[in-house]
C-alpha cells in the first residue's frame, strides 16, 4: 500500500530520532569498513563494527539485525537479506510509536520477564514482527 508523501514524511520525522541513532552507528560501520544501501526508504547498514556491536545484544548468540526508526544494521548484507521481513515489521512499529518504541519495546520486554517469560520472544513487538515476515525467518521455540 503506497502513502501520500505527505503523509510519509510526517512518519519519517516522527521515527526520526532512533533513525538518527541508526544513521550514527551506520555512519561508524562505514568507517571500519562496512557498506550501506537503501531499500524501500530504509538505510541498511551492515559489516563494520557491526558484528561486534550486534554479538554484544542481550539475546541469547547475539542478533543479526536490528531496527532503529528507518535505519536497519546488521552483522552482514546476507544477514539483512535474511533478516528484512522481520525487521521492516520494526519499521512500520517505529513508525506508530515514533520516539515512545524503544521505552515501550523495553518495557514490553520488563512486562514479560516478570511474568517468567522470555523478555525477546514473548515480547508483543517481537512476535508481531516473527507473525508477519516470513516463516522461514521465524525463530524455531522449544
Amino acid at each position: 500500500m503506497s502513502r501520500p508523501p505527505a503523509i510519509q514524511f510526517l512518519l519519517i520525522i516522527w521515527a526520526s530520532p532512533w533513525s538518527l541513532l541508526g544513521c550514527l552507528i551506520g555512519s561508524v560501520a562505514m568507517l571500519t569498513g562496512g557498506g550501506v544501501q537503501i531499500r524501500l526508504g530504509v538505510l541498511e547498514f551492515y559489516g563494520g563494527i557491526l558484528p561486534t556491536l550486534l554479538n554484544k545484544s542481550p539475546i541469547s548468540g547475539g542478533a543479526a539485525a536490528m531496527t532503529l526508526g528507518h535505519t536497519v544494521i546488521a552483522q552482514s548484507a546476507v544477514d539483512l537479506d535474511r533478516c528484512r521481513d522481520h525487521e521492516f515489521v520494526h519499521v512500520g512499529q517505529y513508525e506508530r510509536w515514533g520516539p515512545f518504541f524503544v521505552p515501550a519495546y523495553f518495557a514490553a520486554s520488563a512486562w514479560a520477564w516478570w511474568k517468567g517469560l522470555d523478555p525477546y520472544l514473548d515480547n508483543p513487538f517481537e512476535c508481531e514482527a516473527y507473525e508477519c515476515s516470513d516463516p522461514s525467518n521465524r525463530m524455531n521455540r522449544q
